[in-house]
């Protein structure tokens, strides 16, 4: 580590700050969903196009995934980039109070207008800083759509298109300031339908098959799993189709998807196969039809200590950019509007000394340290995918209010305020640092495969994807 890249990639970064908090507000203001992502796509492909990498679309069949490449050589480095929204999160950028633009629409609720754009700026960086120093070697960003829903990076690794990667780094928006230390749960997303026969309700009620009814069995069969399953395992599910709306009518057709979460693949395709028999009996008891559908699915988190050492260490030389008093107005409003469990739950992780400093100023602005061992999260990201395919090092920046719940408005409003670009460019200076320094230290390459291989114990990565499973067309 030395401070001479720190410089550089600084200069390099904040002198284009304008750019990327332009692309920014505009992937924000497109709030497209996942596998629809086509003018996000478009902007990015054409800023990498203007900056002089060469772009290749349309990765693994999705229609808006890209990889932008710029050099030639070992070692090949990627940088992971996401762009898409979520469902019913739309939000006025400069509003305090819940106010959608438009009622149910989209909004970027996880921050990817920043993750995308954080990750092109250090790629931005790591593209000047090598032509500055002449150095070999091929950087890449990878154009990553579907992490909300589908798990785009699971199909792009599925299709081998990490295969000749060194290393891969990525980050996420959130509220504190940490490298991604942690394992996860894997995931298998389904889609069960159950077929029935309609009849009239009150008339004929013998005669119907209530595919609604089985719906339902299946979702008490599962509830009832729930006390048999692995603690730190989670299923939860949405009724998508109940198959009408009168109740005089036994209705004939309805669905639901599922999400099966644990902590290994393995242990997820025995969870899923438990829940699949689940349906089985609802299906049996309603004597109605069944059939499911994985529509995606990813592995756990495979951390990687030895790049995540170097990672922190940049974040803590680089430091955690100053926030204005007009920004803390801003961040203060936002924190109030936080319900009291959700202030009671971000608390709790605080020592006496954190909590004193986030009553004054609503924000973490400190670096966390490593854990002594890996955390574990219970949710799932398609990140998870390339770790299992790469050393792969992810880290968390303050883009949001102390406290601030992903998937909610207040993450919308929040997308496009200057702290939260302040805290996109912290996070791609870390990652562009840890690159430079990844494409040149070799002894650092080294140990982090000789890592990864260890932590990977023999196991190969197999897709929880099924191969005769494709993206969905949008």
């Amino acid at each position: 580590m030395t401070t001479d890249i720190i410089q550089e990639v600084n200069e390099l970064i904040e002198g284009q700050a304008e750019l990327f908090g332009s692309l920014s507000e505009q992937v924000w203001s497109y709030a497209e969903l996942s596998f629809a992502e086509q003018k996000s796509a478009d902007l990015l492909i054409k800023a990498f196009e203007e900056k002089g990498f060469s772009v290749e679309r349309g990765l693994a069949g999705l229609k808006t995934s890209f990889v932008a490449s710029y050099g030639s050589g070992k070692p090949v480095i990627a940088i992971l980039g996401e762009y898409d929204a979520l469902a019913g999160l739309s939000q006025k950028k400069d509003s305090t109070v819940h106010d959608p633009i438009v009622q149910n629409g989209s909004g970027h609720g996880c921050g990817h207008n920043l993750l995308g754009v954080g990750s092109l700026a250090a790629a931005f960086s790591v593209k000047d800083y090598m032509d500055q120093h002449h150095l070999a070697g091929t950087i890449r960003f990878y154009g990553c759509p579907a992490e909300e829903r589908g798990n785009g990076k699971a199909y792009m690794a599925r299709e081998g298109c990490f295969e000749d990667v060194d290393a891969a780094f990525s980050w996420h928006p959130g509220s504190v300031n940490i490298v991604q230390q942690a394992s996860s749960n894997a995931v298998i997303e389904a889609r069960f339908s159950f077929d029935g026969v309609s009849a009239h309700a009150a008339a004929l009620p013998e005669l119907g098959r209530s595919a609604l009814d089985a719906v339902e069995l299946m979702n008490v069969g599962v509830n009832y799993l729930r006390e048999h399953m692995p603690d730190k395992a989670r299923i939860h599910y949405a009724v998508t189709d109940t198959g009408g709306s009168s109740p005089n009518v036994v209705q004939s057709h309805a669905e639901e998807l599922y999400l099966v979460r644990s902590p290994e693949p393995a242990d997820v395709r025995t969870l899923f196969e438990r829940v699949v028999n689940v349906a089985r009996g609802a299906a049996l008891m309603t004597e109605t039809k069944m059939s499911y559908q994985i529509e995606g699915g990813c592995h756990n988190l495979i951390p990687n200590t030895a790049l995540h050492q170097v990672m922190l260490g940049y974040m803590k030389k680089i430091g955690f950019p100053e926030i204005s008093e007009k920004d803390l107005e801003f961040i203060r409003a936002i924190y109030d509007s936080l319900g009291e469990n959700e202030k009671k739950h971000a608390l709790a992780q605080l020592n006496q000394n954190q909590k004193a400093a986030i009553a004054d100023k609503p924000v973490e602005d400190w670096i966390i340290s490593l854990p002594e061992k890996d955390a574990f999260m219970e949710g799932s990201t398609d990140v998870s995918d390339v770790s299992w395919n790469v050393p792969t090092a992810q880290c968390m920046t303050a883009t949001w209010a102390f406290g601030t719940v992903p998937h909610t408005w207040q993450v919308v409003a929040q997308g496009t305020q200057p702290y939260a670009l302040n805290a996109t460019l912290f996070a791609g200076k870390a990652i562009a640092c840890t690159a430079i320094q990844t494409l040149t230290d070799e002894e650092l390459l080294d140990k982090a495969k000789e890592e990864f291989k260890e932590r990977l114990a023999g196991k190969k990565y197999d897709s929880l994807i099924p191969e005769d499973i494709t993206p969905p067309e949008k």
